[in-house]
Parts: C-alpha cells; structure tokens; sequence
C-alpha cells in the first residue's frame, strides 16, 4: 500500500485536488480523517469526517486508536484513525489524504518512502483569503483565524516532496496526477 499526502492551507484547493485524484485509475481511496469540529452544512458523517466532540477525541488518543493527530485550534482536533488505514489495506487501494501541513509532516515521518507529500500552494495570501470568503463556510472569525494560520503553514512548505502552485486549477489537476503517476507507477 502506498501513502498520497496532499497538505495545503484552508481554501488552497487540496480538497479539489484530493477529489479529482480519487477519479483518475491511481486505485486511490479517501482516507476520512476524524474532528472534533463542527459539522458544516455540507458534510457528512463518515463521509467528509468522523466527527465527535473532543472530550471523544481525548478518549480515542489515550486508547492509542490514532496514527497521528494534532490540535489545530483550541479543541478542534484532528487525526487519522488507525482503523481507516486498515479499511483501505483491505480493499486493495492506497490510501489518499487530505491534512493540514503538521499532519502531513507527520504521516510522511510515519510512512517514508512509502508516501508521496504534496504541499498546495495558493497563488497568494490575498487569493486565498477571496477564496475563503466566497466559499461561504465560516464565519469573518473563523476566517480571519484560518488567516492567520496560513502565514505559518506556508513555512511547512519546503518540508513535502513536492509543491504545486494552484493559480490555475487545470494545470494543477494535471501536475498532481503527474506527480502521482511518477509515485505510483515508476518504481
């Protein structure tokens, strides 16, 4: 089994990217990270995330059921699920990811050679703050929150094996399943 990581700061376009992926004939299955965040309006259970308030979160990292997870804000956690990747080995696919960056620093150190990590960068900072706020999910402070996090994110950068610049979506798409390809494919 081989390990896609795609990092990426909120609204640079990984989730896009991820979904596409999915599509292609990479024999790639979502891997469903769990969150102690809320529910959008547009997300599912066991689908987007396995969501579960934190107090939850607390209990599964002191039995030892995540691979890893962090906190991202103050009680929104997120994390792999040990169970997801044994779901995923089942089925005979690899096993695709959608994390912020410290995750996918974290499951490149876990994996090594067997993941390939893909940082998505957004043309600028002021692009994705429009991004953020035109797609209507979070509140001025939630986005001014995520804001200020990207700054930060963006130092993860150099740490991937790869970056791709999304200031056009196709070229992205088409670079991202280059890069798999060549992950995949070319041993």
């Amino acid at each position: 089994m081989k390990y896609v990581i795609i990092s990426a700061p909120s609204g640079a376009g990984k989730t896009t990217i991820v979904n596409h992926l999915i599509l292609q004939d990479f024999k790639l299955e979502f891997s469903i990270s769990a969150s102690s965040r809320k529910m959008r309006r547009n997300e599912t259970d066991g689908k987007d995330y396995y969501f579960m308030t934190a107090g939850k979160f607390r209990e599964k990292i002191a039995n030892n059921e995540f691979i890893e997870w962090q906190e991202v804000y103050k009680d929104h956690y997120y994390g792999t699920l040990k169970t997801e990747l044994e779901r995923i080995r089942k089925n005979g696919n690899n096993a695709i990811f959608d994390v912020d960056a410290a995750g996918g620093i974290s499951l490149k150190r876990i994996f090594g050679t067997d993941a390939l990590s893909v940082f998505i960068i957004p043309p600028s900072v002021e692009e994705l703050e429009k991004r953020l706020k035109r797609r209507c999910a979070d509140t001025y402070e939630i986005i001014a929150l995520r804001m200020e996090k990207v700054k930060y994110e963006l130092t993860f950068a150099d740490r991937f094996d790869k970056i791709i610049i999304n200031n056009n979506l196709s070229v992205a798409l088409k670079e991202a399943e280059a890069l798999l390809a060549d992950f995949l494919f070319n041993l």
